[in-house]
């Protein structure tokens, strides 16, 4: 079985509520890489982004990656522009099985509505629509790719259970 199992996705594809759920399931510890970036600089996504800009917290979110793969046993959730990194892809792929949860933009503007600690949701839908598209060229490169808004929960978590249970 893989000692690490990463889900990339863009925003409000349920990486975060997948993997705590395959982390029980599991018996993995799980990790979120946004909530362990605002744990350590104790302040929210929005606040890094305006005092510190983007580039400072896509350094930092990968620095948080690189230490959260030194573990084993876990489930990372990671934010939205972390799993649409080059290199962290390719990271991700060397040191673990990768999951995108791949989100139609309908749904994302669904479950994404009463999001407040996402700075990029101020760019307006056609922005986020051509985000998502140019991301999704990234996400593409996991190891496997699960429909988040077709798939019913409990069927994500058997499909990726027994992906798991096969790999090394």
């Amino acid at each position: 079985m893989t000692e690490r199992i990463i889900l990339v996705g863009f925003m409000c594809s349920g990486k975060t509520t997948l993997g705590r759920k395959l982390s029980r399931l599991l018996n993995y510890k799980f990790f979120d890489t946004d909530e362990e970036i605002k744990g350590k600089l104790r302040m929210e996504i929005g606040e890094i982004f305006k005092l510190r800009g983007e580039k400072f917290f896509r350094r930092y979110e990968l620095y948080t990656l690189r230490k959260l793969l030194k573990r084993k046993r876990v489930v990372i959730s990671t934010g939205g522009g972390l799993g649409a990194n080059e290199r962290a892809i390719k990271l991700m792929k060397r040191e673990g099985l990768v999951i995108h949860l791949k989100v139609s933009f309908r749904d994302f503007l669904k479950r994404c509505r009463s999001s407040q600690d996402r700075p990029l949701l101020s760019k307006g839908k056609e922005r986020l629509h051509k985000l998502l598209k140019l991301r999704e060229k990234v996400y593409s490169r996991a190891h496997l790719t699960l429909n988040s808004s077709s798939l019913k929960e409990k069927s994500l978590l058997t499909l990726i259970n027994s992906k798991t249970i096969l790999l090394p």
